[in-house]
């Protein structure tokens, strides 16, 4: 555990102590106890903490600990307080660790299973729990084995999100506030179906066919896991693809760097104001971040251009929403993204591009992302230019409101920024960082020529000025 932190270490420390405590009277000199179903659920719990070590799951999601949940509240269902916790130890031990430092890790993650399950069963001890599994004779006390089954469940949540939320103060220093927020909201849910499934085993390993039956519940508990693993590689491969083309396009246009991470974040922002359900707003994102993924078919000098475009340079910017969106064509899971890449520098009087679209006809994403993208530009710092304030950038997108930007989308930002504030756009590129000097005011930019274009007319040869032009920066 060298490489964590010392508060960390003496948190982890102290909770293997409480392990340990939880499980010595099972241990203890003439301590009598079910050993069988102690070894029998011991062993399952191993076999399915390395069963997900097992490439064919992928290593992007744990199939250990967190998916098979059922088995150490199965051994808490049916257990002593004691013998419970001591079935969570080995498979703990030897389950799959994401990151370093590996041996804190384990270690932390067996001190707070043992901990935890301990707690349940005790709490289901004291709610009668054993007996209503026991019964008349005939079988378990149906329905009434529910409640123990459920409070105990409840408790496993409450102490397992408890000690999640704890290191997290120990070892990131983050606020108590924060360490705990929606820690337990997320995984009361489940983890009371874990605690359903474990009474389910715990009632067939009662029942007369014995421990056999119980390992009926394992075979769906374990499909589920895979599909699970299936779909999140799923996303995992889409992130990566959103990932690389925004990597591509920062390399392309450097003195943006980060913009597009931003625009998809002020996007989101809007989208929540309006009351967007999940799914768009992560749709909403991806538009937000690769709105500009166009750049990666204009040439680069002219991206980099020191001073004022050309006419015949600024048709070739313009095209980028249109190589943007020939470029994600076939790319199924951004929906709704597509049309907005294509759409962004559409303005609502209809003076925008590629197809001067005007109010209502431009896709409502597209219209959330252009006051993303021009919110950004304007308050980003640039090596070569300071950010504007933001009280004066979101005045700027009220005076264009209704012209160059669909007001419905201005409010809810101004509203988002209210509630939340805005400090992502405090981030400086570099000249170092962008590989090439600054430049002039005006230059070719995908993004800073906004702050002028937006607080006042340019000149005849720039093409920026919202109130006036057919875009807050041609360029951007």
């Amino acid at each position: 555990m060298r490489g964590t932190r010392g508060a960390a270490r003496a948190y982890i420390l102290t909770a293997a102590v409480g392990a340990l405590l939880c499980v010595l009277p099972a241990l203890g000199t003439g301590a009598g106890g079910p050993w069988a179903t102690v070894g029998l659920l011991t062993g399952l719990y191993l076999v399915c903490e390395l069963a997900g070590r097992c490439p064919f799951f992928g290593s992007s999601v744990p199939i250990g600990a967190g998916s098979v949940f059922p088995l150490p509240l199965a051994a808490a269902f049916l257990l002593p307080p004691a013998a419970a916790a001591l079935v969570a130890i080995p498979g703990s031990l030897v389950g799959r660790v994401e990151a370093p430092p590996a041996t804190a890790r384990r270690v932390w993650r067996t001190a707070q299973l043992a901990v935890t399950v301990w707690a349940a069963s005790s709490v289901h001890g004291l709610l009668g729990g054993a007996a209503t599994l026991v019964g008349t004779g005939t079988g378990p006390d149906l329905p009434y084995a529910l409640l123990p089954a459920c409070a105990a469940a409840l408790v496993f949540s409450l102490v397992l999100t408890a000690l999640d939320g704890s290191i997290l103060v120990a070892a990131e220093r983050l606020p108590f506030r924060r360490a705990w927020s929606g820690l337990l909201p997320r995984s009361l849910g489940p983890h009371l179906v874990h605690g359903l499934a474990g009474l389910m085993m715990a009632v067939l390993w009662r029942g007369p066919y014995g421990p056999l039956s119980a390992l009926i519940v394992l075979l769906p508990m374990y499909i589920s896991c895979w599909v699970f693993a299936q779909y999140h590689r799923e996303h995992a491969a889409h992130r990566a693809t959103i990932r690389a083309l925004v990597q591509a396009v920062d390399i392309k246009d450097t003195y943006t760097r980060g913009h597009s991470e931003r625009v998809g974040q002020a996007s989101v922002l809007i989208a929540r104001e309006l009351g967007m359900d999940q799914g768009r707003l992560e749709v909403l994102r991806f538009a937000g971040i690769l709105h500009d993924v166009g750049k990666l078919g204009v040439p680069t000098r002219v991206l980099r251009k020191d001073g004022p475009l050309t006419p015949q340079e600024r048709r070739v910017i313009e095209l980028h929403p249109e190589y943007g969106h020939e470029i994600v064509r076939g790319i199924g899971f951004l929906g709704e993204a597509r049309a907005a890449i294509l759409h962004h520098h559409e303005r609502l009087d209809g003076s925008g591009y590629p197809y001067g679209l005007s109010g209502r006809e431009i896709p409502e994403f597209a219209r959330v992302v252009a006051v993303a993208d021009a919110f950004d530009a304007m308050t980003s710092t640039r090596s070569y230019r300071r950010g504007r304030p933001v009280p004066a950038a979101l005045e700027e997108l009220k005076r264009c409101a209704g012209t160059q930007f669909d007001p419905q989308m201005v409010r809810a930002l101004v509203r988002a920024v209210d509630r939340h504030g805005w400090s992502a756009a405090t981030v400086v590129v570099t000249a170092d960082e962008a590989m090439c000097r600054p430049r002039k005011e005006g230059a070719a930019d995908g993004g800073a020529g906004a702050v002028r274009g937006l607080v006042r007319p340019g000149p005849p040869d720039d093409p920026g000025a919202p109130g006036l032009q057919p875009s807050a920066d041609r360029r951007r």
